[in-house]
């Protein structure tokens, strides 16, 4: 789908951060979620103008309703139903609590919404809810089966990390079990409360990659990464394919755009760098031409062994990691470990030494 998507001209994803407010505080959140609204999110009446707005990016525009948790919105409901007469494909990705009852499922699934996604992160109640530190398990398991009730498609967000690398096995187990069309796997990217856990190795990282793609294969659920764009170099060469002419699925700011609960506007969430404000300035001006939307855009121009790399345009490296490294977005992922042929700068310490073999992730 990407590979004939004009990604200077739109983005494949706009992510609307609803709210900050959340009645979990999670270990591994991004937004360190706060259980009050913050009393400068975007008010009904900003948040349809930038409906009206996004709709200028053309027909079917997706948009991810996401958090901190959106039902902490009174307004949700007429923002869902908004988006929808907007002719946006309006999704939503809720937090495991008890609020997300069987009858507030179906209410979302009437508003508009078509697909929800729900976070599982330990395939068993006790590995979940001990890695994020709340207990969500059961109130995810039970949303899990509404939306199924409700006709509403079932994606599964799983953060990749030292504490969870192990469950991935089980997990896609249980994705399988609740009927998901499609397993989102974020690795890690250290930003927020994120920052007090361990990525896994780029060793790791490769096998884990190598696995997904033989799920991929054999399950009936779809397999896609977060902050791992590598996986598509991975399948390349899995494949015997070269990077050739191809072009790559979405990064930040390239096919990608997040909007905050203030309407900061940011080529991700996973990289707060600010390009400007709703409230003064229009989502689509900003995702067409500001400079550092246009920078992500151009993997030719980024530094390091990612500038280096031949499968820079079918990969380009996760640019919001590039940027909590570095502090450069256009610098080089520090979790792939390929070093393209004949490349000799220098290269992160993790990748110096040989080191021990990678651990199958498959059993």
């Amino acid at each position: 789908m990407f590979d004939d998507f004009d990604a200077d001209r739109r983005p494949l994803v706009l992510i609307w951060e609803v709210t900050r407010a959340c009645g979990l505080a999670c270990r591994h959140c991004r937004a360190n979620a706060k259980p009050e609204r913050h009393p400068d999110e975007l008010t009904t009446a900003e948040g349809k103008r930038l409906l009206d707005d996004a709709a200028r990016f053309g027909d079917g525009q997706l948009v991810v309703l996401s958090g901190g948790d959106p039902l902490a919105r009174d307004d949700l409901l007429e923002l869902v139903s908004y988006g929808d007469d907007r002719g946006h494909r309006m999704t939503i990705t809720p937090s495991g609590t008890a609020s997300l009852t069987p009858d507030r499922v179906e209410a979302l699934a009437d508003a508009g919404i078509q697909r929800i996604a729900l976070s599982v992160d330990g395939a068993t109640r006790e590995s979940h809810d001990r890695f994020r530190g709340e207990e969500s398990f059961e109130d995810t398991m039970t949303a899990a089966r509404a939306a199924r009730e409700a006709g509403l498609p079932l994606q599964i967000n799983t953060t990749v990390c030292a504490d969870t690398v192990d469950e991935l096995p089980a997990i896609r187990d249980r994705v399988r079990e609740l009927g998901a069309v499609l397993w989102s796997v974020f690795f890690l990217v250290p930003v927020g409360r994120g920052r007090i856990l361990d990525p896994v190795s780029p060793e790791r990282a490769e096998g884990v990659m190598e696995w997904l793609h033989e799920v991929d294969e054999a399950e009936r659920f779809g397999v896609k990464t977060t902050e791992a764009p590598f996986y598509r170099r991975v399948g390349l060469q899995s494949a015997g394919d070269g990077a050739g002419a191809r072009r790559g699925g979405i990064t930040a700011g390239r096919g990608f755009a997040f909007v905050s609960h203030t309407g900061e506007t940011y080529p991700s969430g996973f990289l707060p760098k600010s390009t400007g404000n709703v409230r003064d300035r229009s989502v689509v001006d900003v995702y067409r031409d500001s400079a550092l939307f246009e920078s992500l855009r151009d993997p030719d121009g980024f530094a390091g062994k990612c500038g280096a790399c031949e499968f820079r345009q079918v990969c380009g490296g996760s640019r919001s990691r590039a940027f909590a490294a570095t502090g450069d977005p256009t610098g080089s992922d520090p979790l792939c470990p390929y070093v393209p042929e004949g490349y000799d700068g220098d290269l992160p310490a993790t990748l110096r030494d040989d080191g021990p073999g990678v651990p199958d992730a498959a059993d």
